[in-house]
């Protein structure tokens, strides 16, 4: 299972979502997504911002460099932006890692990364996808309340224009920027919809995503579906947690399908509220084998049967919140197929001139020290999802077996 579920994470992620606010936000949930231990932007700054620098000043390397540098001079018929060669020099260094979380990002990625990490956007609040068989670019959902939804965006139009440049498939990955602008001012997009263009123009507006749903099922039980640990993901989630528990729900189940990770804190702090205060939550180990222990900071806030739906592309700090549950709440149980596995952190560092870089510096570790990194969690409960599994980010009660199988164990209890 663990395997097919690998082969199917390689199939899945040929389609590539991202919002029109920004750039590219997620291959679809996976891959990209942060899980910065923090942002350093403390006394060390300065000497991690010359980690690069100092690499690409040794002699071998800087002779080597001129070398190509004076062929390119001397012999290529193209243009040459020097800028551009560096940036790619500098990703080339990095990817050299061979570690597919760690990545440098020019200054406009870093601060594209930055808002979307924090979960605060300037757009028209869509999510696109590529479509090669059309041949354009798809809009593969709308956010609600979004400028998109006011204008009459639909889900499944085509984006054929924008501000009168004609786009293509090939545009994918420049058209957030296309979109993106100032607050309150007007984009004006072309869709091809049904075979028909539909002409619309789009007051761009601050957005804050969110990434928490409720929903109030039968027998008083209580569904929050978390789609990534993006921005201010904990308050969101007791805010949809304390709005269910005024409708009178008496168990709860959290939905982690499909959620790729994102800020540590935030998944740590939703462990915090069903946990004493001084539990542990989290043990961290950096590269020397020096570790770091989280604990609960306050009393239990949320103390009812609760049961957490996992699947194969829950990853990162999704694990880390099924681990807080397999190990420290009594009273719930982890339901689904065994997690991705990434059991590393990522540290974001912020450079001088603005470019960032984000390696692995930690793995981690469950409450009672149990290991993540390329075994994932196992659930308490196994429903796979051939069982009538059909998740896709929207609640299907009539053919969701995973889901049935948690309410008949809140049910029964």
């Amino acid at each position: 299972m663990k395997k097919k579920n690998q082969d199917n994470i390689k199939k899945i992620m040929t389609i590539i979502l991202t919002a029109l606010i920004t750039f590219v936000v997620t291959t679809l949930w996976l891959y990209g997504r942060i899980d910065n231990k923090e942002v350093a932007k403390d006394e060390r700054n300065n000497k991690n911002e010359k980690i690069i620098g100092n690499a690409l000043e040794s002699d071998a390397l800087t002779t080597k460099l001129k070398v190509i540098k004076d062929k390119i001079n001397s012999n290529f018929i193209g243009d040459v932006d020097e800028n551009k060669l560096k940036e790619y020099a500098i990703k080339g260094y990095i990817a050299g890692l061979d570690d597919e979380y760690s990545a440098y990002y020019t200054k406009e990625e870093m601060e594209e990364l930055t808002e979307e990490t924090l979960g605060n956007y300037v757009g028209i609040g869509v999510y696109m996808a590529e479509d090669k068989e059309a041949g354009y670019v798809r809009i593969h959902e709308v956010m609600k309340d979004s400028p998109a939804e006011k204008a009459g965006v639909q889900a499944g139009d085509l984006i054929k224009n924008v501000d009168g440049k004609e786009v293509t498939v090939e545009d994918f990955k420049e058209l957030p920027s296309m979109v993106k602008g100032k607050e309150g001012t007007i984009v004006k997009i072309t869709f091809i919809r049904n075979g028909e263009e539909v002409k619309l123009d789009i007051v761009r507006k601050s957005i804050i995503v969110k990434n928490v749903e409720g929903k109030l099922l039968n027998n008083n039980i209580g569904y929050i579906y978390i789609s990534s640990f993006e921005g201010d993901v904990s308050k969101q989630f007791k805010e949809e947690y304390d709005k269910l528990k005024s409708q009178g729900i008496n168990s709860l189940i959290i939905d982690l399908r499909n959620n790729g990770g994102g800020i540590v804190d935030e998944a740590v702090q939703i462990g915090d509220y069903f946990t004493n205060k001084g539990e542990k939550l989290l043990i961290q180990s950096d590269k020397n084998g020096n570790e770091e222990t989280t604990e609960a900071k306050n009393d239990r806030e949320i103390n009812i049967n609760t049961v957490l739906l996992v699947n194969g592309y829950s990853a990162s700090a999704s694990e880390i919140l099924a681990g807080i549950f397999k190990d420290k709440v009594d009273n719930s149980k982890v339901v689904g197929v065994t997690t991705y596995g990434k059991g590393v952190i990522q540290s974001l560092y912020s450079l001088s001139d603005g470019s960032g870089l984000k390696i692995t510096t930690n793995e981690y570790y469950t409450p009672n020290h149990s290991s993540i990194n390329k075994t994932g969690i196992e659930p308490d409960v196994e429903v796979n999802e051939e069982d009538g599994y059909s998740f896709d980010g929207k609640l299907d009660e009539e053919n969701d077996a995973q889901l049935e199988k948690a309410k008949d164990i809140l049910k029964n209890n």
